[in-house]
């Protein structure tokens, strides 16, 4: 497995797992005892990158799991988590908060549920408008003086945030959504970013799914899938993203790839600090998903998918479904 370096001197496998889907989320119910022989698969194929959250599941029960199979090969895992997000899986309600006194009671809660002594990268989940981003950063170097926490990161910050941020303590990366389906972080972020000096984790890499090729109807999402809820997921946007799907398949076709390898072999190709994050529920999407770190796509290649995707999915994002106001606070991942 290839290792990238991110910011500040954090190095990590070259593809990460996203651990959200291991657990019950917004995708619906999963097995558990898979979940977690994938995350065994996974580490022993190479992956030192772990990325969970403190609302991820019913209870924690995300961090539980990672805390239960990582207890016993810590050495091998970097953790990354996040604070300052609460979500119900049920309603789909969220609540932001970066109050300091909340960063610290999440962390502690998180070291616990991790059964761990320091989390390797600690996430504001998404920025609170309500909390100075300067009081957020000073709880945080205080925990990072305290030995808790070794490298701090943002989800989905405002450019004008992360540098205010950045400058009170170094940023060692973002996470934000970015796929073929979704490439708004080309405009600002990425620059921003390679400026900077921070890496980036991307999340959904695989457009929540679709880019496998797995999902061909809407009635492949469970009955309280979220994805129900998104437009890019449904009616008229749902049959044109397919077509684009189809296109990913006849690219990936061409080379002996499957459609989810094309797709992250695209974003590793988009420079030495883009680490894409797949949630791997099933060790035979570990074994498929990590050959991608192996493809190296030609120009000819990336022209084609630049050709069938040169704007990305069709339909926003979220639309109303998060309820929150905030440009820097919606979605759950």
């Amino acid at each position: 497995m290839e290792f990238r370096e991110l910011g500040q001197g954090l190095c990590v496998s070259a593809i990460g797992m996203g651990c959200m889907g291991l657990t019950e989320s917004t995708y619906g119910p999963v097995d558990e005892t898979e979940s977690a022989r994938a995350l065994d698969r996974a580490i022993d194929l190479g992956v030192t990158l772990l990325d969970t959250g403190e609302t991820y599941g019913r209870d924690h029960s995300n961090e539980k799991l990672v805390g239960r199979v990582v207890e016993r090969r810590r050495g091998d895992v970097l953790l990354a988590t996040k604070f300052g997000l609460t979500f119900d899986i049920d309603s789909g309600s969220m609540v932001v908060d970066g109050r300091p006194e909340t960063i610290r009671a999440s962390c502690e809660g998180s070291l616990r549920r991790l059964r761990t002594d320091h989390i390797d990268v600690y996430f504001q989940h998404r920025v609170d408008p309500r909390v100075p981003i300067e009081d957020v950063w000073g709880e945080l170097s205080l925990l990072v003086a305290e030995g808790k926490v070794r490298y701090l990161g943002l989800s989905e910050p405002g450019m004008q945030t992360l540098r205010k941020a950045h400058a009170i303590h170094p940023v060692a990366v973002v996470e934000n959504e970015y796929s073929l389906f979704t490439r708004d972080p080309e405009a600002e972020v990425l620059p921003t970013l390679d400026e900077l000096g921070i890496g980036l984790l991307c999340f959904a890499p695989l457009g929540r799914g679709m880019l496998s090729g797995r999902i061909r109807s809407t009635e492949d999402f469970s009955e309280h899938d979220f994805r129900r809820r998104l437009p890019r997921y449904q009616g008229e946007n749902f049959a044109r993203n397919l077509e684009l799907v189809d296109a990913v398949a006849e690219i990936a076709g061409a080379r002996g790839l499957s459609s989810a390898q094309l797709a992250l072999a695209w974003l590793l190709s988009r420079g030495p600090r883009v680490i894409p994050i797949p949630s791997m529920e099933t060790r035979g999407r570990v074994e498929e998903n990590l050959l991608a770190a192996d493809v190296t796509l030609t120009d000819a290649e990336l022209a084609a998918i630049e050709a069938a995707l040169p704007h990305g999915g069709i339909g926003e994002r979220y639309g109303v479904y998060s309820g929150l106001s905030s440009a820097e606070s919606s979605s759950v991942c």
